[in-house]
């Protein structure tokens, strides 16, 4: 280990430091912290727990730190009813409006705390965030903030659990002895890490991002993972041997068109069929192991070359879907809630969208038939309705806004259907007279052009030939000439400045914008442009998110946020509170932000998820 005993030796380690850090576990000096933390206009707070996963996770112990290199740790027995009774000492604590409760991940703790009847109150501050809004390409974890900001190891949970693995440990299985001095230097370095960031946070003018948008935001994902949705098992069931039946159709019918049996799932045979028995294409793609290249994008451009690609392509999303969601998502149910209840990851994407994971729900394929069967089977409570409300066009509307465009901003005022506007002006036609196949390839362009595809990638997506595709990009250009200013703007400011940044001044770091190698630097000034634009659509959900959630509170409604996918919500709504809830969402949705063009929110309801949307 010689590289690591180098590195160690600039890092310091808790034995190296002066600390005071305390094990709290009788009932006097339990009394006597929680008299002193009480009048602490800080704290910064964390939990020991059996699970990674809040839902299920159970109480290990507390700990808490007010100042640095001091803190205190409090072990909660196993039993329930003995837990409750040291919690509840606390409940005061954490309840204080007036103190900032400071954390790493703070909704975990939040979550954890909320299934022992306790509701973090006061301002939040999250370490991992605040890192997040400063660097969003690089990791949050907390060892890893402790050797940047503070050149500082900590004591790795392994040391004290054992490695990954079936073998390893819980907190539980520990003496408090042992846990101790590692939960108290989670809370104290918490709290030197808030330090540092907060003046970072300064100097990078991200306060009003972090303070405004995302930390609000940590209460209304808390509130929705706890909500959980429900799902219909019996419809799942049936979907289930409805995708198995038509797999084993689609598997013969693969057979049939290549003249034998394979592994379909096995790409090394798949590719074995595609390129030395039928010959499909002359020269096809070798990875360096020599084995051929069927991935989805190889087998999409030959689909048309030979019928079986189409077969297999299809055989591999049904196969997908089965496995990510129909024959999974039942075994996600929590059994004490009988729903399932997905993480909301705020730290994750580069570009300021939420991810979603234990499932993901957010790529549950949309536009074809099988992924609409999955929707089918989210259900709303009891007496309740399922509500989806979603942006119409936000990403070009908000092109629009930050181009500054006069024709796509005119097209967006008066309210028209903004492709076939964008077709008529293209085409120089009226825009009474726009067919359908021309608003398509409006359309594609619109969307293609925000993520600055190229002439040939246009061409490949509309199936048309180059000349077309060069001539339609021009026409493009010509109708929205500040549309191309923007994009040009973008990347000058992408190689000047290093990042490009969303409405909010959310960055995103591009270091890549001036690489000699023109694949790697074309991949940068895509972002350059999209980012932006992604990003602040991104920001603008999360503002209407903590909008919607405070109206719901402050009227004590029902009604429950449940899932967000990009730019879309979903509701479980009772009966009664329809016509309302529909008011507010739509309202805070296309007032979150003021822009040079309306933003429009569309809607629906019905008894599941597909019928809403």
């Amino acid at each position: 280990n010689g590289t690591g005993d180098a590195k160690n030796s600039i890092l310091t380690r808790l034995e190296t430091l002066d600390v005071d850090y305390q094990l709290i576990d009788t009932e006097e000096k339990r009394k006597k912290i929680i008299q002193k933390l009480l009048t602490k206009e800080i704290l910064s707070i964390d939990t020991e727990t059996t699970s990674a996963e809040p839902m299920e996770a159970e109480l290990v112990g507390m700990s808490f730190s007010d100042t640095e290199n001091q803190a205190y740790y409090v072990p909660v027995p196993p039993e329930r009813e003995e837990a409750l009774k040291i919690v509840n000492e606390f409940r005061p604590l954490y309840e204080n409006v007036n103190s900032t409760k400071v954390g790493q991940n703070i909704k975990y703790d939040i979550l954890v705390l909320q299934n022992y009847g306790v509701e973090v109150k006061g301002e939040l501050f999250d370490t991992m965030l605040a890192h997040y809004v400063l660097q969003p390409e690089l990791r949050h974890n907390m060892d890893y903030l402790a050797e940047i900001y503070l050149h500082y190891q900590t004591i790795h949970i392994d040391e004290l659990i054992g490695p990954k693995g079936k073998n390893q440990k819980n907190m539980r299985d520990l003496p408090p002895e042992e846990v101790y001095k590692y939960a108290c230097e989670d809370a104290d370095i918490t709290l030197k890490l808030k330090n540092v960031l907060e003046e970072e946070l300064k100097k990078q003018g991200v306060e009003h991002l972090f303070y405004e948008i995302e930390m609000p935001l940590v209460r209304v994902l808390a509130n929705m993972e706890s909500n959980g949705v429900r799902i219909d098992t019996e419809a799942l069931k049936q979907t289930s041997e409805h995708f198995t039946a038509r797999l084993q159709e689609i598997e013969k019918e693969i057979y049939e068109l290549a003249g034998e049996t394979f592994n379909i799932a096995s790409p090394k045979q798949v590719g074995e069929i595609l390129f030395d028995k039928l010959k499909i294409i002359d020269k096809a793609k070798k990875t360096k192991t020599g084995q051929y290249v069927t991935s989805e994008e190889v087998l999409e451009s030959l689909r048309n070359k030979h019928e079986v690609i189409g077969k297999i392509l299809e055989y591999r999303g049904l196969k997908k879907l089965l496995g990510t969601y129909v024959d999974a998502l039942p075994l996600l149910i929590n059994p004490r809630t009988g729903r399932i209840h997905t993480s909301f990851n705020q730290a994750v994407t580069a570009t300021g969208r939420l991810s979603s994971s234990n499932p993901n729900l957010q790529n549950i394929p949309i536009r074809d038939e099988d992924g609409k069967e999955i929707r089918k089977a989210f259900i709303p409570d009891d007496g309740c309705e399922f509500f989806s409300a979603d942006y119409s066009q936000i990403e070009l509307r908000i092109m629009a806004h930050l181009s500054e465009d006069k024709n796509m901003i005119d097209a967006f005022l008066s309210g028209y259907d903004i492709h076939a506007a964008t077709a008529a002006k293209i085409y120089k036609i009226d825009i009474k007279d726009v067919t359908p196949d021309m608003r398509r390839k409006a359309k594609t362009a619109n969307f293609g052009i925000i993520y600055g595809i190229s002439i040939f990638g246009l061409a490949e997506r509309m199936n048309v030939d180059r000349k077309e595709a060069k001539e339609l990009i021009d026409g493009y250009f010509e109708t929205y000439p500040q549309v191309r200013e923007y994009m040009d703007k973008s990347i000058q400011v992408a190689r000047e400045q290093g990042y490009v940044e969303t409405i909010f001044h959310r960055k995103r770091f591009l270091p890549d914008i001036n690489s000699r190698n023109a694949t790697v630097r074309g991949y940068a000034e895509r972002n350059a442009i999209n980012a932006p634009i992604q990003g602040s659509a991104a920001d603008i959900i999360k503002v209407a998110m903590a909008r919607i959630y405070e109206r719901f509170q402050s009227y004590k409604l029902k009604a429950k946020m449940i899932l967000q996918v990009h730019d879309e919500l979903n509701f479980s709504v009772p009966e009664a509170e329809k016509e309302f809830v529909q008011q507010i969402v739509i309202e805070e949705m296309e007032r979150a932000y003021r822009m040079h063009v309306p933003l429009r929110a569309d809607c629906g309801w019905g008894k599941n998820w597909l019928k809403a949307h």
